[in-house]
């Protein structure tokens, strides 16, 4: 093995076996006892492309099923997924799209989403997820940001009808050709594509696009996957934009195949029917769980074309599923459900992601669906997903207490303010470096360079506490960090303790304004199911002796829910609108 160390300014070159590696490692954390660490890996990174993959686990594997879509009824094996995405790769081709063309899909978890995910793969294109709750001005916006020549959509969402809100983005697409539209708005959209039975005017059937190619051009999709660059771009996707404008974060086949062999690796996914709740159009979607199942041939049931917790607990009794996907608050509304329903459950591993879990729900996950594990995933968007998470065995302090271990093949460090590296145990801002980073936001250089620096480190934007075993705690976003009266408190932090009360479901803890202090501590909370109420004394009462004085709240709201985006994360910004609000 041959590895690169910085010694004295110079890289030095060391032929080593695993042995020493990890001798030097060791000598060199001790030496100087700074939160750097690089993760080497036991196995090497695959270098392939994601349509690479789909055929060699169809190869292997193709009377497997891939995907059980139990509201649609449909099943697809890996065989049929390859063949139907190769297929729509081929009509994609005689639309005109090539190589490096970016294509949209705007649609809830329905089967053909990862159909026309693979499709773009298996065709060179670069796939753009779209929020499937975007709005026509959100739509607009994203489909001018990326220039989306192709835009595939399901018929409605929620009862919302897509055409309808294509119309507000090009109302000429009522009395143009399939194919002949020229948007002044979207000047690089020609193609609209409908999955649906019906016609509409201006746009094609999906079902019409996948049947036109002959065979021989279904045959030659097959022969183009060598001439795709596993380092060129296979998606978009757009951040989930809490504050601003989102950006789009382009990313490639390298880091997504890897990234999905690691996380099906840690996460256990090999050979099991795992529940997805969590939507595709997120990272959470399609790299922990699709492209973690397919590199383990595992089986995704989709329960439901929009998240619905009863039909998620009835498809995980029904399906045998030993694996449950979701973000916290879906983990919450499951616990509370099953507290219902009381099903008889085989699951065995719940997996939590896109948002940070608090202990509490942890046990309770554990306690209330009869888990035999729970595990962590953290990660971010523009790292293809995950940089750490829970190893096989580890210790339940582990999973409690920490976000998991650092994954393999990448680096991990943890600066202050000016740059500088901290100490191991110290706070400071997470910084990951590896195959797994984007290539850069779309055409936006000036907010690429904020994140990452021409060294390749990208700034993750949390507070993080890294450890010499390669484990880690997030403390909170650094953009979240409460300053009162001179003292630096995370929110996480409090949020944490908060939940452990047994009258509160969930908690969310943001600044407000304060005339002497300059900012103090609101806490938002749910209560749990049967407490009518909950007095700001009794919080602090609990608070008391947990956390320092200063970290206590000095305002309480109680809440029925949280504004939250569909990855699951808080919008703290709506809470603080909605104190300053009552304040006046």
């Amino acid at each position: 093995m041959v590895i690169a160390r910085r010694a004295l300014g110079a890289f030095v070159r060391v032929k080593c076996g695993q042995a020493t590696v990890l001798a030097l490692r060791r000598k060199h954390t001790q030496t100087n006892e700074l939160s750097y660490l690089h993760n080497i890996g036991k196995y090497p990174l695959a270098y392939r492309t994601i349509g690479q993959e789909l055929g060699r686990i169809a190869s292997e594997y193709g009377d497997r099923e891939a995907f059980v879509a139990v509201q649609e009824q449909k099943r697809l094996t890996y065989d049929q997924l390859r063949l139907e995405a190769d297929r729509l790769a081929a009509g994609f081709r005689s639309l005109g799209l090539q190589k490096g063309d970016r294509i949209g899909l705007w649609a809830p978890n329905v089967i053909s989403w990862p159909v026309v995910f693979y499709a773009a793969a298996r065709a060179g294109l670069i796939f753009v997820a779209l929020n499937p709750a975007y709005e026509a001005p959100e739509m607009e916006y994203c489909l001018q940001k990326v220039g989306v020549k192709v835009l595939v959509t399901s018929e409605s969402f929620r009862n919302k009808p897509y055409y309808d809100a294509l119309l507000k983005i090009f109302p000429e697409l009522q009395t143009t050709s399939p194919g002949k539209l020229s948007s002044d708005n979207i000047p690089s959209l020609s193609h609209v594509i409908v999955d649906s039975e019906k016609d509409f005017p201006g746009v094609f059937r999906l079902s019409d696009v996948a049947s036109t190619p002959s065979s021989e051009q279904v045959q030659e999709i097959a022969g183009l996957q060598d001439k795709i660059d596993p380092d060129s771009g296979c998606n978009i996707q757009f951040t989930s934009g809490t504050t601003g404008k989102p950006k789009a974060a382009l990313l490639n086949h390298f880091s997504f195949v890897n990234n999905g062999i690691h996380i099906g690796e840690n996460l256990e996914f090999r050979g099991r029917k795992i529940l997805m709740q969590v939507p595709f159009f997120h990272v959470y979607g399609v790299v922990i769980t699709m492209l973690a199942s397919l590199s383990h041939y595992a089986t995704i049931v989709l329960p439901s074309i929009t998240y619905n917790p009863e039909r998620s607990l009835r498809a995980i009794k029904e399906e045998k599923c030993s694996v449950i996907n979701g973000t916290p608050t879906m983990h919450v509304d499951l616990v509370k459900k099953q507290r219902e329903l009381k099903l008889n459950l085989e699951a065995e591993i719940a997996v939590s992601g896109g948002a940070l879990c608090p202990p509490q729900l942890l046990r309770d996950m554990k306690s209330e669906l009869g888990l035999k594990k729970v595990k962590n995933v953290y990660g971010l968007t523009e790292d293809s997903a995950v940089c750490f998470n829970t190893l096989p065995h580890d210790e339940e302090s582990k999973v409690l207490e920490t976000v998991g271990h650092m994954q393999d093949h990448i680096e991990a460090k943890v600066i202050d303010a000016e740059g500088n590296l901290v100490p191991f145990g110290t706070p400071g801002e997470l910084c990951v470096r590896g195959y797994f980073t984007m290539l850069g936001y779309w055409e936006d250089e000036a907010k690429t360079k904020e994140v990452l620096g021409e060294d390749r480190w990208l700034k993750t934007g949390d507070q993080f506490v890294l450890h010499q075993d390669g484990y880690g705690q997030v403390v909170g976003r650094l953009k979240d960090m409460i300053i009162r009266g001179g003292e630096n408190i995370f929110p996480k932090e409090v949020e944490n303790v908060l939940v452990t009360c047994p009258q509160i479901a969930e908690a969310y803890v943001v600044g407000v304004p304060d005339e002497r202090l300059g900012e103090e501590l609101c806490a938002f909370v749910r209560l749990r199911d049967g407490v009518q109420t909950l007095s700001l004394e009794e919080v602090k009462e609990f608070c008391r002796g947990k956390i320092s004085y200063f970290k206590i709240p000095r305002y309480l709201r109680i809440v029925d829910d949280f504004p939250k985006t569909t990855s699951g994360k808080v919008q703290k910004f709506i809470l603080q609108k909605k104190f300053k609000h009552e304040d006046e």
